[in-house]
Parts: structure tokens; sequence; C-alpha cells
């Protein structure tokens, strides 16, 4: 199909001699102004085609359709994210329990976990170290079968005094199936804050005493 020149420039449409313009964005409106253009210029002997102009129609739906849905996919987003960050602001004053090897020993509550067992183990060991490495206390949980295990330490020292509260790391391992194995630990900690950080961090929950860790990686609320 013949295109008027013409027509073209009358909607501001540089010709291929003349100097080029930057590449713009064709929009719904100047789509349709320039197929009605193409329509009254057309040849009369060689009009266009019903396919010609449906192709036409459907290439330009398409590309407007994946915008929309672009759009709808950014505001579903935006609501997702809207609405964890509602829950997350409900967990302040809350206790959570999250994947730590560090924990918090407070005159209240102690200082308790979850050991994540991958096999089944004839003894499952909890160590309690000080900032130095030094083992503190030395929890002997005896033979479990695999998942996750609960820990409590009370704080009590061999000598049977009391350790200073605050962060002490956490080291797990067993026996399973003849090699020793270390295991992941999860401790239950107090959240004081809620952040939204920049990036790809997402939601940002502030623990009292330990490092900030993300919404997405609370194990359970306690």
């Amino acid at each position: 199909m013949a295109i008027d020149l013409n027509a073209l420039q009358n909607l501001g449409l540089k010709t291929v001699d003349q100097q080029p313009v930057p590449k713009q964005e064709l929009g719904q409106e100047q789509f349709l102004k320039l197929l009605t253009t193409q329509l009254a210029n057309q040849d009369p002997t060689k009009p266009m085609e019903n396919g010609d102009f449906l192709g036409q129609l459907a290439q330009f739906s398409s590309v407007s359709g994946i915008q929309d849905l672009q759009k709808s996919f950014s505001a579903f987003a935006g609501s997702i994210s809207s609405n964890q960050s509602l829950q997350a602001a409900g967990l302040v004053g809350r206790t959570v329990l999250v994947p730590s090897n560090e924990g918090v020993l407070s005159l209240q509550n102690g200082l308790k976990g979850e050991v994540n067992l991958t096999g089944s183990t004839e003894n499952l060991v909890v160590q309690i170290q000080d900032r130095n490495g030094a083992t503190v206390k030395e929890l002997q949980l005896g033979p479990k079968a695999s998942g996750h295990v609960a820990f409590s330490w009370d704080g009590l020292l061999p000598d049977g005094t009391f350790a200073n509260p605050g962060v002490y790391k956490i080291n797990a391992s067993a026996s399973i199936d003849g090699n020793n194995t270390q295991l992941e630990t999860f401790v239950q900690a107090g959240v004081n804050s809620v952040n939204m950080a920049s990036g790809n961090k997402g939601i940002q929950l502030g623990l009292n005493g330990l490092d900030n860790v993300g919404f997405n990686q609370v194990r359970q609320i306690l």
C-alpha cells in the first residue's frame, strides 16, 4: 500500500531525505491519526485490504496490551509490598524465630532456639560460646530424629553461677550416618523495628541485640 508523503509531513513525520529526529513512542492517538490519514490518502485503485487493516490494529493492540499488563503487574506488586509492610509493622514488640548462629541471653527468658537436624542422630550437641569462641555451656540433647529440634539455655554455667546477659554464639553438631555434621540453627529474638531497605533487600526486621533479618526469613511468630 502506498503512503502519501505529504500526508506524513502534515502529521509532523520526517521523510528519509530530511534530518532525523529523536525516536518517540507512538501512542494510541497518534496511531489512529496516522491510520486515518493512510485511509484518506490511499490509492483508490489499491485500497487497503481488510487483512492489512486488521493486522495493523492487532499489532498496536498487542503492544498496548503488554504495556497495560506491565502497569497492572506493577500496581499488583505495589499492593503486595504495602500489605507486607503492614504485616511486618505488627511484629514490633513480638518474638520471632529466625535463622542465626547467635542468640541473646536475657534474664527473663534465657536463650531459646531450634536446630535443623538433617538426619537422625544418637546425640545432638549444642555449644554456647562467648564472643571469643570459648564454650561456656554445652547442651547434650541426646538421640533425636530428623527435623527441627528445640533447645534452651537458662544462663546457668557449669560452676553454678549465671552468665552475663548478652549475645552468645551457637554451634550445633551431630553425628549423622557416621559423619560429624554442622547444623543450621534458629533463635528466638524480639523485634524492635521494621525498615524498608533499599535495593532488593525488601522489608527488614530490627532485632534486639542481633543483626537485621529479612521479613521473608521469619520461620515462626511466637
